[in-house]
């Protein structure tokens, strides 16, 4: 009779401590032990093993039986995608429903100087397959570009230029128009490498003074979610996101009453964040 075992760091992530990749640096820190001996990256676990994590048993769970659950956020512009940030900065965390036994899982992330789309998951393995870059997932961005674009740049950066961290390019390219030195694009990429859509830019010697990602794989930033509000997807939205990652359908757990209850009063509790207006001019007398 042969034993199943897994990766320790992907068994963490489908638990909802965090990604694995969270979980491979918790791992290293040495803030994980399995049947009471601390943990090694590179372990393997079976389901009948005793995990603890700071300390606090982990209950292991099978892939069919990890809760499914995806939510669409609107970060604004000033937000960190980390879970504390030791200035005091905030986080997009902050501003999401709480959980008991799980966590968010960011699929992919923005800095903090751009806004949009951001999804949040409890399944790790779902947002595992959707980061990697094998699955190709598209990422769509709007993007302002100060000054003047010309059609060989345009064609440079599709067909591709050398990065610091390697070759990347934009899939697709699309005009929007704009005023003054200012031209709006939407733009396509494959991967979520730290800066990539604006450091492509830049390769050109073009400079992006906004940033907004609109779109991740079929999930389309809408009015559902304004800035610094998120919305819960639908069965068949997070249906879409897992056949784009290769897994299975998997039913999403409805709500308890008093989880209702608690995710309503942190909706309303968090305010949407304001733009940011122009101070008025003194009126001349």
């Amino acid at each position: 009779m042969t034993t199943t075992t897994e990766k320790l760091q992907k068994v963490l992530a489908r638990a909802g401590l965090g990604s694995r990749r969270e979980m491979e640096a918790a791992i290293e820190a040495g803030r994980v032990k399995v049947n009471g001996k601390p943990a090694t990256l590179g372990d393997r676990i079976e389901m009948r093993d005793r995990v603890t994590f700071d300390d606090r048993p982990v209950t292991l769970r099978g892939a069919e039986e990890t809760p499914r659950r995806v939510i669409m956020y609107n970060k604004p512009e000033g937000e960190l995608c980390t879970r504390k940030d030791p200035e005091g900065r905030r986080t997009v965390f902050e501003r999401l429903p709480r959980l008991r036994g799980e966590r968010w899982i960011a699929i992919g992330r923005l800095d903090i100087n751009t806004s949009g789309l951001l999804l949040f998951t409890t399944d790790g393995e779902l947002a595992n397959r959707l980061m990697h870059p094998s699955t190709q997932v598209e990422r769509e961005y709007a993007v302002r570009v100060m000054g003047e674009v010309k059609k060989e740049q345009v064609v440079a950066m599709v067909q591709g230029v050398m990065l610091e961290d390697g070759p990347a390019r934009f899939t697709d390219v699309q005009e929007f128009g704009g005023e003054g030195i200012n031209t709006w694009f939407h733009v396509v990429i494959t991967e979520g490498r730290n800066r990539e859509v604006r450091r492509l830019w830049e390769s050109q010697g073009l400079t992006v003074s906004r940033l907004k990602r609109v779109r991740y794989g079929n999930i389309f930033l809408d009015k559902r979610a304004k800035a610094g509000e998120w919305v819960e997807l639908s069965q068949v939205e997070i249906d879409d996101l897992a056949e784009s990652a290769g897994l299975p359908s998997r039913k999403v757990p409805e709500l308890t009453p008093d989880e209702k209850n608690r995710w309503s009063r942190d909706k309303h509790k968090r305010r949407p964040v304001q733009a940011m207006r122009k101070p008025k001019t003194p009126r001349s007398r």
